[in-house]
């Protein structure tokens, strides 16, 4: 039997604002196999963005669970998710957040590390080499076109060969052909290492080269497998 990666049971989110209780997410449920791809999608406000926050941990859900590789991770307390997250989790954010005091090479080595891996420095070049980015190696990110600065961004969050990888518009702050480059750099990567990938976007040919979407309207989920789809 295969493991779920992610499981989300009955998440909700509500929060009070100035007219009482704004519910944000109503009931969500799915779970995410390994080497999956998934857009989740929707318009502007409808709760993507915390959905993906609650998937990473960083913000808690109101009712319900998520299990990170069979882990609960609301059963634990705020350093044990970091830990989880070091662990299993790789992030790509639609503004890069590279440390502008590191070069590109110590970029990537942070996250290794943080783990205490001992041949971050070794690792770290191999990733750069393979996002093309060989040559940058002592560069720091303002000198890095927008590109340039996502594939590190890119290098960062697989170096640590992640379960799951979340990202958040990650072509968001890219001109369209640089964004294409990206995403194929993404796709490629996500293929080789066997990751589950998940990310937020607008675009629609982007999420249609997922092979499903979590389309969140109002705060309720409709999950739907391309391969289901008349051609």
């Amino acid at each position: 039997m295969v493991q779920n990666i992610l499981e989300v049971d009955h998440v909700s989110k509500s929060v009070q604002d100035a007219d009482g209780v704004l519910t944000i997410l109503h009931d969500i449920n799915f779970q995410l196999q390994a080497r999956e791809s998934v857009a989740i999608v929707g318009a502007s406000g409808s709760g993507k963005s915390t959905l993906l926050s609650i998937l990473a941990g960083l913000d808690t859900p109101s009712e319900g669970t998520v299990r990170l590789r069979g882990q609960d991770m609301f059963a634990l307390d705020e350093d044990g998710r970091a830990a989880l997250r070091g662990a299993h989790l790789g992030f790509v954010f639609q503004s890069f957040q590279l440390l502008a005091h590191l070069t590109a090479l110590e970029n990537v080595m942070l996250p290794l590390e943080l783990r205490g891996e001992r041949d971050a420095r070794a690792q770290a070049r191999q990733m750069l080499e393979r996002v093309g980015l060989g040559q940058r190696l002592s560069h720091y990110p303002r000198v890095l076109s927008g590109g340039e600065q996502q594939r590190v961004a890119l290098a960062r969050a697989f170096v640590q060969q992640p379960a799951l990888l979340l990202a958040d518009e990650p072509t968001g702050s890219l001109d369209y052909a640089t964004g294409e480059q990206v995403m194929a750099l993404m796709f490629e990567l996500n293929r080789e290492l066997g990751t589950t990938l998940v990310m937020v976007t607008h675009d629609q040919g982007i999420a249609a080269r997922c092979e499903r979407q979590l389309k969140i309207s109002a705060g309720h989920l409709q999950d739907i497998t391309m391969a289901d789809l008349p051609a």
